[in-house]
């Protein structure tokens, strides 16, 4: 029920999510902005269960919970646990994660946190794999034919452009060559790894340069809930149309290949620990202790 233009309740959210199509058994990442709604009663808890009520526990709900390195600044813990540590992705994803029966992965900065069906096997390993690769809980996902749902978000936000970069080789991601302090939990400290973000802005998945064409081709649904425009589509599309542009390039920007952009180098850079012949890990790698 819809009070008002600004005024949304969980029974409006819920048939707004209907539809765009979504019902029990499927398998979302959701990206989010709670204010697009306007005002929600019962605020992120209300969007939330929401979702777990269309999806069923039949399905998955993926987030993201990064910190963005925030775990690691000046005055922070120098540590991620992911038992306590915030995410920056807002505040429908910084409540989900804290919520019983949902997982989150050991990436020290892009964890996911995942309920539903798959939510174990989404995250498990996330920390013995490449951050966005394909056995990642994004790649796992988009394997099991899922969705992307923006809610009052745009295409920036999605972060499953990613995943079809590192997919596809893009040479401007590190694989592992990141590596931060992660506390497990069961208490011990050990070294996590994550992706070395590139030197510069990316044409195509950090300007915005694809996502026309997926409305263009027809590919998106899209609902107003509340105030917040809301958007679907499959992964699977959407990796078909970047994957594309990224190889033969778009807009006078060249593709993939023949970029010069190139993972950044701080204080924190390692070589990669990743094998990449065999796609998996080195053999003395610490993640295969933990």
């Amino acid at each position: 029920m819809v009070d008002s233009a600004s005024h949304i309740n969980e029974g409006g959210i819920v048939a707004g999510l209907r539809d765009l199509g979504l019902g029990a058994g499927d398998g979302i990442i959701v990206h989010s902005s709670l204010k697009s709604f306007g005002q929600v009663e019962g605020g992120a808890q209300t969007v939330i269960e929401a979702l777990m009520e269309v999806v069923t526990v039949d399905g998955t709900i993926l987030m993201p919970s990064f910190n963005h390195g925030a775990a690691f600044a000046a005055g922070a813990p120098g540590y991620y646990d992911s038992r306590e540590t915030p995410t920056t992705n807002g505040a429908i994803p910084d409540l989900f994660w804290r919520l019983p029966g949902v997982e989150r992965s050991l990436n020290p900065t892009h964890a996911f946190a995942a309920w539903g069906q798959h939510a174990k096997r989404y995250t498990e390993a996330h920390h013995r794999t490449i951050t966005m690769g394909p056995e990642s809980p994004l790649g796992l996902l988009h394997a099991d034919d899922g969705y992307c749902l923006l809610l009052g978000v745009d295409y920036s936000s999605n972060t499953f452009h990613h995943t079809v970069e590192m997919a596809t080789g893009a040479p401007c991601l590190g694989v592992r060559t990141e590596a931060y302090p992660v506390r497990t939990p069961e208490g011990a400290m050990v070294e996590g790894r994550t992706w070395a973000w590139r030197e510069k802005n990316c044409p195509f998945t950090d300007q915005g340069r694809y996502h026309e064409v997926i409305q263009a081709r027809g590919l998106q649904q899209e609902v107003l809930i509340g105030q917040s425009r809301v958007l679907l589509f499959r992964l699977r599309d959407c990796f078909a149309v970047l994957a594309e542009i990224l190889r033969e390039g778009k807009d006078g920007f060249p593709p993939c290949s023949g970029c010069a952009i190139r993972p950044r180098q701080v204080a924190r850079t390692v070589p990669s620990d990743w094998d990449q012949a065999r796609q998996c890990l080195v053999a003395d790698s610490a993640a295969r202790n933990y």
